[in-house]
């Protein structure tokens, strides 16, 4: 795909100086340009780039003030940051357009309703009773199982699996490996000693506009539903167990756990490897961080949790700060003790 400066110009609200008639294919970063690229500048700490760049164009604030000679042409914005991210959106919903049509060998049961503009690639799987929006990309690999409701221009990346009766909104996005409706971890033990499954019968949900990671797995419920709100975006190789609920604009991030049926608020923040057992109730804006136990509910909205096991940020970094004296804080004591 190509595109003209102007065009480029047109489409951020910005300014050419330079050749608006000029095209770009690519996107790069300032420091590895070349031609046929265009670049952004946001950051002061890069401006030097700007002077060394082979990009074809670079896309920077109004405010800039040149300091040199330069040899790329420049798009001149409000915000070149965001601009940028305008572009970027603007692209990958362009590149994800342009696939579209049946690849062979694929398969999709008659009695699936398929919408239109929609993608199917090679060896993807449809189900029973499928509902199937328009514009949905399904790449290569991806299972979708019987009775599962897609909405429009969702995203199933290759290799995902969506299983039976399960429910993804529009705008969606399982990437690759996502797993979404596996069975929960349900086992009854048992007096001698083994365990017994319990048969989950539930399903997922995916409100609109939410991401799935890679490699992530979404458990079904035991009854009802697993449900993931809108604009949630939880990131890869994440579990969450059956019949949770995940809030609305809430964020996890990679290998974090949720367990059984704890219901997060609306936009909590949970970081990297952080864990929460099960049947608890997060209050909304709760932030979790990095390698938190988190073992009790949080009422108070907008509360931080920090620490193994998990306690509130101010109360871990006072005992922290004594933990760290502990070795100084002995040593005191021994001559103490030493002192008639």
């Amino acid at each position: 795909m190509e595109f003209s400066l102007g065009q480029i110009a047109a489409i951020l609200g910005g300014k050419v100086e330079g050749d608006e008639n000029l095209k770009v294919y690519r996107l790069d970063k300032i420091q590895e340009g070349a031609p046929g690229g265009i670049s952004f500048l946001a950051n002061e700490k890069y401006s030097s780039f700007l002077y060394e760049t082979k990009s074809t164009a670079v896309i920077i604030n109004e405010s800039f003030e040149l300091t040199k000679a330069h040899q790329t042409n420049l798009i001149r914005v409000k915000d070149a940051y965001a601009s940028f991210t305008q572009l970027l959106e603007a692209y990958d919903q362009l590149r994800k357009s342009e696939i579209s049509g049946v690849e062979d060998p694929s398969y999709a049961d008659p009695s699936s309703a398929i919408g239109d503009n929609c993608y199917r690639g090679a060896f993807s799987y449809i189900g029973k009773n499928c509902k199937i929006g328009t514009q949905v990309k399904i790449h290569p690999h991806a299972y979708i199982g019987n009775n599962v409701t897609i909405g429009d221009q969702t995203i199933i990346e290759a290799g995902a699996k969506i299983a039976s009766d399960c429910v993804i909104g529009k705008n969606c996005h399982v990437h690759h490996g996502a797993v979404v409706g596996s069975d929960g971890f349900g086992f009854a033990p048992l007096p001698d000693g083994s365990y017994k499954a319990i048969p989950q019968i539930g399903n997922v949900v995916l409100e609109d506009n939410v991401s799935i990671g890679a490699n992530t797995t979404v458990d079904c419920a035991t009854m009802g539903s697993t449900v993931i709100k809108e604009g949630a975006k939880i990131d890869n190789q994440v579990q969450i167990a059956h019949n949770v609920v995940i809030g609305k604009n809430t964020v996890i991030a990679s290998q974090a756990g949720v367990s059984g049926s704890t219901k997060l608020g609306e936009n909590c923040v949970v970081a990297g490897k952080a864990g929460i057992i099960g049947h608890l109730d997060l209050a909304d804006r709760t932030t979790i961080g990095a390698n938190t136990g988190v073992t009790k509910s949080v009422k108070k909205p907008g509360t931080t949790i920090f620490g193994y096991m998990g306690m509130e940020m101010k109360d871990f970094l006072k005992s922290y700060s004594l933990f760290k004296k502990l070795g100084s804080m002995e040593s005191r004591l021994k001559e103490l003790e030493k002192k008639p």
